[in-house]
């Protein structure tokens, strides 16, 4: 699919529930996608690494101690090690016993509750092709026959290209904390659709700018309803924030 189809058939929501969740429940699992769901929101954005022995699951950190009941490096585990982890008691007693979640569970619960996903590909450092390339593989076996296929992004250039040359016809968008000044090269390179920015980097002619160049906007991750309203106005394609429970999805 060329990128003028691909934005020309955006199939995004403007809102997306980061992380799952927000705050509200353990970050990355199945029951922020469930709360994010329960607020309204129809798109969860997620991140994705690869465990020692290549199964793709979610976790945002390169070490396990964080938000789980484990230590040390998040690849250092074979994924049946990873699925016995409590991913959830860190967060509140609530949830205690959450496990990690494969991207196949979270594949079959979107599917299943028609909510689109951006997942973002989190690569564990000096596995950034291998990872791009075996999520992109997954995600298209995993969508296959989806109206409405994830959305892939990343801060690592390299699993962007390896996810491109994997699987090209997945949609990707580049993730920025600055934005910068090549920053159309870099989206032409990677055969992006679009930037994925802090929202302290957007201003209104920049985002003019992205969509007269043919890309959308997505933005990370503002929590005021002011500051939200105002890049709504200014025509950002997608939102993701944590104040699932405040900003209220179109």
């Amino acid at each position: 699919m060329s990128r003028e189809a691909a934005i020309s058939s955006w199939p995004y929501p403007r809102f997306a529930a980061h992380r799952g969740a927000g705050k509200l429940a353990p970050e990355n699992t199945l029951a922020a996608m469930r709360a994010g769901y329960a607020h309204g929101y129809r798109m969860v954005e997620f991140d994705v690494k690869l465990s020692a022995d290549g199964v793709p699951f979610l976790l945002h950190d390169d070490t396990l101690d964080r938000t789980t009941g484990g230590r040390g490096r998040a690849d250092a585990l074979t994924w049946a090690e990873l699925a016995k982890l409590d991913a959830g008691s860190w967060h509140s007693p609530q949830f205690a016993g959450e496990p990690l979640p494969a991207l196949g569970a979270i594949a079959n619960w979107a599917l299943a509750n028609g909510v689109a996903c951006n997942i973002e590909i989190k690569p564990m450092p000096g596995r950034e092709r291998d990872t791009g390339a075996a999520v992109a593989l997954d995600a298209q076996t995993l969508w296959r026959g989806a109206d409405m296929p994830p959305l892939l992004s990343s801060f690592s250039e390299e699993a962007l290209a390896a996810a491109r040359d994997a699987v090209p016809e997945l949609q990707r968008a580049l993730l920025v904390e600055r934005i910068p000044g090549d920053w159309e090269r870099r989206l032409s390179q990677l055969q992006c659709v679009a930037l994925d920015s802090d929202y302290r980097e957007l201003k209104a002619g920049l985002i003019a700018a992205a969509h007269g160049a043919g890309y959308k906007v997505l933005t990370y991750t503002p929590n005021d309803v002011e500051v939200v309203a105002r890049l709504n106005a200014w025509g950002v394609d997608c939102i993701i924030t944590d104040a699932i429970d405040v900003v209220r999805p179109e």
